[in-house]
Formats: structure tokens, C-alpha cells, sequence
């Protein structure tokens, strides 16, 4: 019996199953790039120009009513030797301790008890639910609220014996209570953010731990806090940042005093853009504060080992 070869696949034919998927491949680079290039543009106009700007002014004396002229380092030599900058960025650092290490506490502890105790949409709905709050709406109601003669606070003070306390007037008082009020606005996504670290830690571990009869403190100890560390670390990354950069409680509620303890970073660079029109001076401050959260974001994210998980 003779038998018949099958035809060979032609040339053209055999090449199609190789060229079909390149060409998706072009295709899909195409669209990929149509689709970044609205928020590309917005990076480059509102990111990249304005930061290679500052940059450039913070080497020069700019007053918007003159063109810049090229100073060199004169901004930087002067800022080092300011002593009102320094006092800024001391008060800046108290509020970031203040906030960061209340709103952090507080946030986990949510965090935990929702992941122990409830499942509730709504609940974290009510947790966030400040957050959706301006930060001005914020710092007016509690501007209000904390008031010395009229503030509610300060009438139940009064009413359970308490002399009325100075929350906006003292140089005491004035930072902590910026630095609670924005707590009290942030604690919620914060907290959620942790909450959703949380849930990525498997429940077996958990399962185990009971077992061989370990409590609540002690699982959460050494499961919750060790698994839990690259979440933790972003969030504090995070909120550092943000902390380090307060500007509209300050400029709503105090505007910098009594004394300048207040006077934050960010409302020192505005005082000196805005108010005294010294641009070359105020991006040299900018330059400045953009240095400090650098050092300070990577020198965290590698005293945390951010980038590993002990679950790996």
C-alpha cells in the first residue's frame, strides 16, 4: 500500500503564529502609551517642571518684580545660619514625633479590633469617615471646639472644676494640639491601611499559635507586628511625609504663633514666597525640606527592611 506524504506547510503559513502575537505586542504598546500620556503630561507639568524650577531659583534672587539673578549658594549659606529656620524645622519635628507616634498607636489598635472583633462595612465606613473631612473644615471646628472662652472643651472643663486650658494661645499646648487635631482626621485610613496588611496575614499562623495556648498579646507580638512590618513601614513612610508637610492647620488656626511656636517648615516657606516675596529664599527652603524627607524616607525604609516579608 502506498501511502502519501502530507503537503509541507507553506512558508508564509508557518510564519503567522509567530508575527500574529508580535504585532499584538505592538499594538498593546501603542495603546499602553496612549493611555499614560494624559497622566505622563500632568507628571512632567506639575511635578517635574515646577521641582527643576525651584531648584533653579533656589540659586538665585527672585522677587517676581525683577528676573532672577544667579546667587550661587548665598540662599543655602543663609539658611544654614537662620535661626528662625531652625526653630521651623525643631517645631516641625516635635509635630511629626506628636503625630506620628498617637496616630500610629491609635490606628492599629483600630486596626486589630476590627480584624478581631467585627467585619462591618459600615464600621469602616465610620472609621474613615473623618478622613473625607478638609483639613481647613477640620482645623475651623476644633479652632471652635478648643476654644478659651467659648470652645465646648473648655465649658466641661470648667463644669467638672478644671481651669480652662490655652490649647491655640500657648507655646505649650499649641503643637500638640495641631498635631491631635490632624490625628484625629487621619487615624481612620490609616488604620485601614493597616487593616488591609492585616488581612494578608495568613490565619493558620494564628490557628497554631492557640494551640500551643498563646494569648492575644503575646500573638500579636510575635505573629501580627513581625508579619506586619513591610505594611507598617509603608504607612509610616507615608505618613512621615505627610506630617513633615503640614501647612493649613497651622495657617488656618494659629498662622504660626504665639511666638513662633507653631511656625512649621511649610508655613515658613510660605511666609517667605507670599508675604515677603523672596522666591530665590523660599525654593532654597523647599530644596531644603525636600533633602530632609529624602534622607529620612530612605534611611527608614532601610532601617525597616521595607522590601522583605517575613512570610517569604
Amino acid at each position: 500500500m502506498s501511502t502519501t506524504a502530507p503537503p509541507a506547510a507553506s512558508p508564509s503559513r508557518s510564519r503567522a503564529p509567530a508575527s500574529a502575537p508580535r504585532r499584538r505586542r505592538k499594538d498593546d504598546t501603542k495603546l499602553a502609551l496612549v493611555f499614560i500620556a494624559p497622566a505622563s503630561v500632568g507628571l512632567l507639568v506639575f511635578l517635574v517642571w515646577p521641582l527643576l524650577t525651584g531648584l533653579y531659583y533656589s540659586f538665585t534672587e527672585y522677587t517676581t518684580l525683577t528676573p532672577p539673578q544667579w546667587v550661587g549658594l548665598e540662599n543655602y549659606s543663609r539658611l544654614l545660619s537662620d535661626p528662625i529656620f531652625w526653630n521651623s524645622l525643631k517645631v516641625t519635628v516635635l509635630y511629626v514625633a506628636i503625630n506620628i507616634g498617637v496616630q500610629t498607636v491609635v490606628a492599629l489598635v483600630i486596626a486589630v479590633l476590627m480584624q478581631r472583633l467585627t467585619q462591618s462595612t459600615v464600621l469602616r465606613s465610620l472609621v474613615l469617615a473623618p478622613y473625607l473631612v478638609s483639613n481647613v473644615v477640620a482645623a475651623i471646628v476644633f479652632l471652635w471646639i478648643l476654644d478659651t472662652q467659648l470652645g465646648v472643651f473648655n465649658i466641661f472643663l470648667q463644669w467638672i472644676g478644671f481651669d480652662p486650658i490655652s490649647f491655640w494661645a500657648s507655646e505649650t499646648w499649641v503643637i500638640p494640639t495641631v498635631a491631635l487635631v490632624n490625628v484625629w482626621r487621619h487615624m481612620g485610613y490609616t488604620a485601614l491601611l493597616l487593616f488591609a496588611g492585616l488581612q494578608s496575614i495568613p490565619a493558620i499562623y494564628y490557628e497554631a499559635a492557640r494551640t500551643e495556648g498563646a494569648g492575644e498579646i503575646a500573638m500579636f507580638r510575635r505573629i501580627t507586628l513581625p508579619l506586619l512590618r513591610p505594611i507598617l513601614a509603608l504607612v509610616l513612610i507615608m505618613t512621615i511625609i505627610g506630617s513633615f508637610q503640614v501647612f493649613d492647620t497651622v495657617s488656618v488656626t494659629t498662622q504660626g504663633g504665639p511666638a513662633d511656636a507653631s511656625k512649621v517648615l511649610q508655613m515658613y516657606i510660605y511666609e517667605n514666597a507670599f508675604a515677603q516675596y523672596q522666591f530665590g529664599y523660599a525654593s532654597a527652603l523647599s530644596v531644603a525640606l525636600l533633602v530632609i524627607l529624602m534622607v529620612i524616607t530612605f534611611a527608614q525604609y532601610w532601617l525597616s527592611r521595607a522590601g522583605q516579608s517575613d512570610l517569604d
